[in-house]
């Protein structure tokens, strides 16, 4: 007889012990369940306001690039418009410029042929998008922040090329110098400097300029209205 009751008092306190542990998981369960929309909305809440404060932080990066003189540079760079593409024409395959300047920068290659000199387009109108590509590649290749790629590139929209207005241009006899300093050394540039401004060419970044480095093979166009106008400001601050 005690011994049955042994049996009873080992099978009976496990089992009390099972239904209080699944009716102890049944609670927490649907205590889960009621405050999980409370946990959701809150997360929602929360990542709002951290791309809110995202988008602030950026604005507030932005508006320090800006000159004290309001004049609406960003990491040096004023802003230029995207010229349209009926008024592109090609000089070259894959170099377009603006229909405005093809004549007298035609007529100066021309003329610098005739003292020996063979000036080479690298350069013409770069999209925005382009643009983009070539600012943002300069970060991976090499490794630099916003405002030191400024210094070399033009962030997108404030890039001269994009008006169709500037060109960039090289020395046929001395390659090497392309898109480098050194090509203030060839003739090609000597010729630039003494010949341009007669064709209505002007260097956009000389060593005087104190937002971006020294581009001797860098020009701008400003022998029609329209590009006088775009260059306005740029001219302007430079006084």
């Amino acid at each position: 007889m005690e011994r049955k009751e042994d049996i009873n008092q080992v099978f009976d306190i496990p089992f009390a012990k099972r239904t209080y542990l699944k009716n102890s998981n049944s609670k927490l369960f649907l205590r889960i369940l009621l405050i999980s929309p409370f946990l959701l909305l809150l997360f929602s809440f929360a990542g709002l306001r951290l791309i809110r404060d995202s988008k602030i932080a950026f604005s507030i990066f932005l508006d320090q690039q800006i000159d004290s003189n309001d004049d609406q540079r960003i990491l040096g760079h004023l802003p230029y418009p995207e010229i349209s593409k009926d008024k592109l024409v090609f000089i070259e395959p894959n170099i377009e410029v603006h229909i405005d300047m093809r004549e007298s920068l035609l007529n100066m290659r021309k003329d610098a042929k005739k003292d020996g000199i063979y000036l080479v387009f690298l350069s013409g109108y770069r999209s925005t998008n382009l643009q983009k590509d070539i600012f943002y590649s300069l970060k991976s290749i090499r490794n630099q922040i916003a405002s030191e790629r400024a210094r070399v590139s033009a962030p997108p929209g404030y890039s001269e090329h994009s008006t169709g207005f500037a060109i960039d241009i090289g020395d046929y006899m001395q390659r090497d110098t392309d898109f480098e300093v050194e090509f203030e050394n060839t003739d090609a540039f000597k010729w630039l400097q003494r010949h341009a401004a007669k064709y209505h060419f002007k260097l956009s970044f000389n060593k005087n300029n104190k937002h971006i480095e020294y581009e001797p093979w860098h020009w701008r166009y400003e022998g029609s209205i329209e590009a006088l106008k775009i260059f306005e400001n740029s001219n302007r601050k430079s006084k």
